[in-house]
């Protein structure tokens, strides 16, 4: 049983799936919560996970009812169909409240959460809180293990998904032509998030910023990829918009997109890894709820919201965050980047670095995460 609530998860399950059918053939049978990459690979949801991509506090104090009752549903679920383990992906809040009903209802069955809590970042005793529920961690950074090892909970690094992402079929010319732009236009990519409250916050300042740069470079194409947790809503925004942006919906899209991209205005998340890998110079905004702003500024133990920047200890990226995520400002940022390309080389590289070290280059999370969960099953039932 996988449970993921979020398209970043969704695309981790879809990829631990893979690998757990090229191991297992026909001997093994996926159920639990999952969007439309996992729904690809076999798993039949028996809801929307758009209805759990939460962020912020006042947001998940109104969800708070759904949410509940979405764990509830999925628990009964695990109950229905007796699965031999569970991998409970990212999504703090939700996989936690799944992981305590299952603990109550079925206490023989192992528990794996994929991807813990940025216990190093903020809130500390969120480890703890993790140790109680399951039985495993799946980590994809390698200076998690500490934390949790500390509060008894046993930790395998597997690696971060996002940092092997192929493309080496992505095709930056196929991009151009599918949107009428010559070899020699700037291209400006626009990535708002994956969650309807993302969207609803960043796109109206990613717009602003956006209509600000087609002023002062009409030809600039503004290429905007959707998740497909939020691609109907994306569209139907962007179709308002005063100039034309051309929305891409596809995975291969997507690539081929982050390969041709001069700039990328970025919403702070795992995308940016994937633009990183693209090799394209980013500016990063992100804006919380005021209330949840003020108290995640009191929590918050980095100056940095940016995994890569986190592992560089530096802005590689600029990010403009909370009040300074002003759409002049991000324009201004973006500006520079279109008009200096010694700038956009130098970031790159930057960024390269960065990745490297948070462990570009290494074994596939994927296999590796399969790998793991079987060693697991495997030692319970033993």
């Amino acid at each position: 049983m996988l449970v993921a609530a979020e398209a970043s998860g969704d695309d981790r399950g879809a990829g631990l799936m893979r690998a757990l059918r090229a191991r297992l053939g026909q001997g093994v049978r996926f159920v639990g919560v999952g969007g439309d990459r996992m729904a690809a690979e076999g798993l039949a949801s028996p809801f929307d996970i758009a209805d759990l991509s939460i962020l912020g506090l006042v947001e998940g104090l109104l969800a708070y009812p759904r949410v509940v009752r979405r764990a509830d549903e999925t628990a009964a679920l695990a109950v229905r169909e007796r699965p031999d383990v569970v991998l409970l992906i990212d999504s703090w809040g939700f996989t936690l409240r799944v992981a305590q009903r299952l603990r109550r209802l079925m206490p023989g069955l192992p528990l794996i959460k994929y991807v813990g809590p940025q216990v190093w970042a903020t809130r500390p005793g969120r480890a703890k809180t993790l140790a109680a529920a399951v039985d495993h961690l799946l980590s994809i950074h390698a200076f998690d293990a500490p934390y949790f090892e500390a509060e008894g909970l046993p930790v395998t690094f597997v690696g971060n998904s996002a940092l092997s992402l192929d493309f080496s079929k992505a095709n930056p010319a196929r991009l151009r032509q599918a949107i009428g732009a010559s070899p020699d236009d700037q291209i400006l990519l626009v990535l708002p998030g994956s969650r309807p409250s993302e969207v609803d916050r960043m796109l109206p300042i990613f717009e602003d910023a956006a209509n600000r740069l087609k002023s002062a470079y009409p030809e600039l194409q503004v290429v905007v990829p959707a998740a497909p947790t939020v691609a109907d809503m994306v569209r139907s925004r962007i179709a308002g918009w005063p100039h034309r942006a051309h929305v891409i919906e596809d995975e291969q899209g997507k690539l081929d997109a982050m390969k041709a991209a001069t700039v990328a205005l970025v919403c702070s998340g795992t995308v940016t890894i994937e633009v990183a890998l693209a090799g394209a110079p980013m500016v990063i905004g992100y804006k919380l709820a005021p209330v949840t702003g003020f108290i995640v500024r009191r929590l918050i133990r980095t100056p940095f919201v940016t995994l890569f920047n986190i592992a560089a200890n530096d802005f590689v990226a600029p990010e403009l965050v909370q009040e300074s995520c002003r759409p002049d400002w991000l324009a201004e940022e973006v500006a520079r980047r279109l008009d200096d390309g010694e700038l956009r080389a130098r970031q790159t590289l930057a960024q390269y670095a960065a990745l490297d070290l948070m462990g570009r280059g290494g074994p596939d999370p994927n296999e590796a995460a399969a790998e793991a969960v079987l060693k697991i099953v495997a030692a319970r039932r033993t």
